[in-house]
């Protein structure tokens, strides 16, 4: 029984991850609004009650390809980071290794990215299944900082009076071990990330810049000093 029940399971997987290749393929073709359980069971020879056994509802599997594609930009980030063994480099210059890392991605699955970071799909709602892998670039982001914190002191941003209630609600969410001031600078770092990607995934720099990596690096840098890394400084500040 547990050979049929492995066979079965394989079987399963094979059916589950050509259901979603076909899916990708619409997302290129079409884009997220426009896929179709039965478009793809048609392309895969399947019919369409056969298919809802894998993914009952169109909605199913578009949080399966965006929990997909999160896992793997969220792997790409942390494949940047020093292995056990490497000599790591300063902290800005891992910052901007992350930082690339998430951007290569993007340009190499372009119909994914824009499937979790463009319009949202048309009546479609994420589900919780969705939060912790939307995060994993975030987590990556952070515990680089906090690294940073705990081993050589950050240049803390400053804080206005106004801002602070919410900073510290942040914190307390986020990372309550980083200061406040450093976990608003973190969250801006993140957003304007991502503006940056986007704009160069979705033509916002056609016919204005050229030199695209050159500016992304000079850019995210700038990003990482703004959470208070500092480049190669030793710094008692901020602990």
């Amino acid at each position: 029984m547990s050979t049929i029940r492995g066979a079965r399971e394989r079987a399963r997987i094979e059916v589950t991850a050509a259901i979603k290749d076909e899916a990708r393929k619409q997302l290129a073709a079409e884009g997220a609004a426009k896929l179709s359980l039965r478009a793809v069971a048609r392309e895969l020879g399947m019919v369409s009650s056969a298919l809802y056994r894998y993914f009952p509802s169109r909605d199913d599997l578009l949080t399966a390809l965006i929990v997909d594609s999160y896992d793997a930009v969220g792997e790409a980030a942390e494949a940047a980071l020093p292995k056990a063994g490497d000599t790591p480099g300063p902290y800005p210059a891992r910052w901007v290794a992350v930082a690339c890392a998430v951007r290569d991605w993007a340009l190499a699955h372009p119909h994914e990215y824009a499937l979790i970071y463009g319009s949202p799909v048309p009546g479609y709602t994420a589900p919780q299944d969705t939060v912790g892998p939307a995060s994993r670039v975030g987590l990556v982001l952070i515990g680089l900082v906090r690294e940073a914190y705990l081993a050589e002191g950050l240049a803390v941003p400053p804080l206005t009076a106004e801002l602070r209630p919410e900073a510290e609600r942040m914190a307390a969410d986020l990372a309550d071990d980083l200061p406040p001031g450093v976990v608003v600078a973190l969250v801006g770092a993140w957003a304007q990330l991502f503006g940056l990607i986007s704009f160069e995934i979705f033509g916002q720099f056609d016919r204005l810049v050229e030199a695209r990596e050159l500016l992304f690096r000079r850019a995210v840098h700038e990003l990482g000093r703004s959470t208070g890394l500092l480049d190669g400084r030793s710094a008692g500040a901020g602990r």
